[in-house]
């Protein structure tokens, strides 16, 4: 098994009003498009199939198809099932996993992967990390010591989210297999077995929705798939060490999830948090002031004089040229058209419009100061 990590962005800010995020709200189109009534037809018929049969389907029909896992039961089972299924036809391309690596998953976890890559050597691991870190420390040093206390919903941004969208950019992904059961309750209780989610641009195929806890393990021991340690004590779902519990007896399988927290995902399945839509919305306004400013002018580079002080940039506008008439956008005050005549470049302050000729003053050549 190949195991990567994509540091393609590593020197990208993500700041959190700074606007320099690399998250591109709403641009990435869907590569499968599917109308109503044919994603109904889809899930009808995927519904009478076992997830073996599911996953042989998936691989027919979607391309682009990657698997999306943090190694819990449910996505071992899938990847034991690819595997076994790319062994009857060894000609065929195996299914890609995407694993979003938080900088913050328990040893145990990173021991299972080690696990997972001698078990099965064919697939390939990508591996995506928080953006422009490496390490625990430097993700708390760039964002804050236990930013998940103080603003979760920028963690699951930083961590997972972005990371996740970075994922389905970089290696163009078209559909993902997912490990999410109805059995595990609260926003999955209802899932259907293929989902289009149009936030993101992609498909999502559960091919185990309709399986319990009890027949995801029953498959893990018969087929002597590994999986991780934390199980062995009273863990069931596992996730970040920070947000992680073992579950008591007769709890839900994702009890110890964000325990005591009015949280029951990590933002990778919901819809947009609202630190992304702050982010799209930050997107927005940048667009339509870029867009106002081209639409403006067009702006040119003036070689000043070599006793000028800064660089400014012109704006070429047709109009009157009678020096009793001045343009719309420059103020209709006294002093500044004096101040206009004749000048020579000077430093002032942001905003002022002022004027330069190296003749008499026409209604052309004045300039705003960037």
């Amino acid at each position: 098994m190949h195991f990567e990590i994509d540091m393609d962005s590593e020197s990208s800010e993500s700041g959190y009003a700074s606007g320099s995020s690399s998250f591109t709200p709403s641009s990435r189109r869907p590569q499968i498009v599917f109308t109503e009534l044919h994603l109904e037809h889809l899930n009808q018929q995927f519904e009478r199939l076992a997830p073996q049969e599911i996953l042989r389907m998936s691989k027919l029909i979607f391309p682009n198809l990657y698997q999306t896992t943090a190694f819990g039961l449910t996505g071992l089972v899938t990847l034991d099932m690819l595997s076994k299924l790319h062994a009857e036809t060894p000609g065929s391309s195996p299914v890609e996993i995407i694993f979003l690596d938080t900088l913050y998953h328990f040893q145990e976890t990173y021991q299972l992967v080690a696990r997972v890559q001698e078990r099965y050597p064919e697939v390939r691991i990508h591996t995506f990390l928080p953006e422009g870190c490496k390490t625990a420390a430097e993700f708390a040093e760039r964002y804050g010591h236990k930013l998940w206390e103080k603003d979760g919903e920028r963690y699951d941004y930083l961590a997972k989210v972005e990371p996740q969208q970075r994922s389905y950019d970089v290696l163009n992904v078209a559909a993902v297999l997912t490990g999410r059961r109805r059995s595990q309750g609260a926003a999955r209780g209802d899932i259907a077995v293929v989902e289009m989610d149009r936030e993101r641009g992609i498909v999502k195929i559960n091919p185990l929705v309709n399986w319990s806890f009890d027949q995801v393990q029953d498959y893990i021991k018969t087929n002597n798939v590994p999986y991780n340690a934390l199980l062995d004590r009273d863990y069931k779902s596992v996730g970040d060490w920070h947000s992680t519990q073992p579950v008591a007896e007769g709890e839900d399988e994702r009890a110890g999830r964000w325990k005591g927290q009015q949280k029951t995902e990590c933002g990778i399945h919901n819809k947009q948090s609202r630190y992304a839509m702050f982010l799209m919305e930050l997107a927005k306004k940048q667009a339509m002031e870029e867009a106002e400013a081209v639409k403006a002018a067009e702006v040119t580079k003036v070689e000043t004089t070599a006793d000028s002080r800064v660089d400014i940039a012109v704006v070429d506008l047709t109009g009157p040229t009678s020096e009793t008439a001045l343009p719309k956008t420059v103020e209709n005050d006294t002093r500044v058209r004096k101040s206009l005549l004749g000048a020579r470049p000077r430093a002032t302050k942001p905003g002022r419009k002022i004027g330069f000729s190296s003749s008499s003053w026409r209604a052309r050549n004045f300039c705003v100061i960037m």
